[in-house]
């Protein structure tokens, strides 16, 4: 049984109190608990715990996890910029030292905090996890665990999608050509741009072979078949990427030049293409598998082609992307610096020819999906939920800027295989 105290309404101000120890110092933001009362900064984004289950939760994992599952559930919340709270919990953590928090840590230093808790009824088992949390089984990388945790992502659903993104569907960075402060062009004309570089890099012409790796909803197989003449391979494992380029195949005639296949990169086997590309995708093999994959380009492109990856790049502790992006987002995902990317590629027998750094243009593309995201947000909320919408809300808040901060970047790296006649090309950025 929960056993709420119905003491006066002085709780914000003790449990602020009762964290100086842990956090070495006072809240970076204000606090709001469910008894009404409020302690912190006057100004700024206010954190509201709404109820004991929020606290417990807390308790049990006071870091980047427990604090997102409390969010995604409705636990806590935040009222003002979710983007400032997280800014400045970010900062103020990092001026002070204070990493690696866990349920341990928190019982050593805080324990006026633990008696709070259990003054208020807050103490009790783990919770459950949130039911959107990723749940996967089997063997790292092995296929059928890839496929699942493909779905858990990009399965949500195409509509959902289509109130994110522009009308190309395209789920990766877009190229803001001359436009460095984003006031002349639009999202769909920046993910055109940046198709139409990708195109021009890996030297498409009429009847080229093209195998897109990772294939999405199809955006640049469908750019490359219509504005290129290109003969388009694409493979992707998301069953529901396939249904919807499948039909616009169907709407736009294009059936005699994209061909769509539910199928592991590690399974394509009908090269040599004239050209390959991979976009945003690499982040999803693993670490162990990247040399596999990177041969598997090698071997999929003739001798003289090109192959164009463009991936995101991490430093630091968590190349998953952290546990947030790790339980909620995209399990199984890994990042690296790009210069080891760029060692691993070459390891696999391609020759890099060039490396184009685009971390700025995420940060225009996420804040054009974050504008859309907001502007949909009843329409996402009716379509899969509030919980799941939260998810995507603190997803984009938190991305947009760890590629604003320089903690993440992303990058088209070119490469060439070796031998063959020289295929003529085009680096203009």
């Amino acid at each position: 049984m929960l056993i709420v105290s119905t003491s006066s309404p002085d709780l914000a101000p003790r449990i602020a109190d009762a964290l100086v120890p842990l956090l070495r110092g006072p809240l970076p933001v204000g606090l709001r608990a469910w008894d009404g009362s409020r302690a912190g900064p006057e100004e700024g984004p206010v954190l509201v715990l709404r109820s004991p289950q929020a606290l417990r939760r807390l308790l049990w994992s006071p870091g980047e996890l427990g604090v997102s599952q409390a969010y995604v559930t409705g636990e806590i919340d935040v009222q003002g910029d979710v983007g400032e709270a997280l800014d400045l919990a970010r900062a103020t953590l990092a001026e002070r030292g204070v990493s690696g928090l866990s349920a341990g840590t928190l019982a050593r230093t805080a324990p006026r905090l633990i008696a709070l808790a259990r003054e208020v009824g807050a103490l009790g088992g783990r919770p459950e996890a949130p039911s959107s949390q990723a749940r996967l089984r089997g063997r790292l990388h092995s296929l059928g665990r890839d496929r699942s945790a493909i779905s858990h992502h990009y399965d949500l659903s195409n509509a959902f999608y289509e109130l994110l993104l522009d009308p190309h569907m395209a789920y990766s960075s877009g190229w803001w050509s001359g436009d460095p402060n984003r006031t002349q062009q639009s999202l769909e004309s920046a993910q055109s741009a940046k198709l139409d570089l990708i195109c021009r890099k890996i030297g498409l012409h009429e009847g080229s072979r093209f195998l897109d790796v990772g294939c999405g909803w199809g955006s640049l197989s469908l750019y490359a078949a219509e504005h290129y003449g290109a003969q388009v391979t694409g493979v992707t494992i998301a069953k529901e990427q396939k249904a919807f380029i499948d039909a616009r195949v169907r709407e736009r005639g294009l059936q005699d030049r994209v061909e769509i296949r539910l199928q592991d990169y590690r399974e394509v086997s009908d090269g040599p293409y004239d050209a390959v590309a991979s976009i945003e995708m690499g982040e999803h093999v693993g670490q162990g598998n990247y040399p596999a994959y990177a041969a598997v380009l090698r071997e999929a492109v003739k001798p003289g082609g090109y192959v164009l990856i463009q991936q995101m790049s991490r430093r630091g502790r968590h190349p998953g992307g952290g546990p947030f992006i790790e339980s909620f987002i995209a399990p199984d995902m890994h990042m690296r610096p790009v210069g080891e990317t760029v060692e691993l590629i070459e390891a696999g027998g391609l020759e890099v020819r060039d490396v184009h750094a685009m971390r700025e243009h995420y940060v225009w593309t996420i804040d054009a999906w974050s504008e859309t995201f907001e502007k949909n947000w009843a329409a996402v909320v009716e379509l899969v939920g509030e919980e799941v919408a939260r998810i995507w809300r603190l997803y984009l808040v938190g991305s947009g800027q760890a590629f604003r901060d320089g903690r993440m970047g992303v990058d088209q790296i070119l490469s060439r295989r070796s031998g063959g006649a020289p295929v003529a090309h085009d680096t203009v950025r």
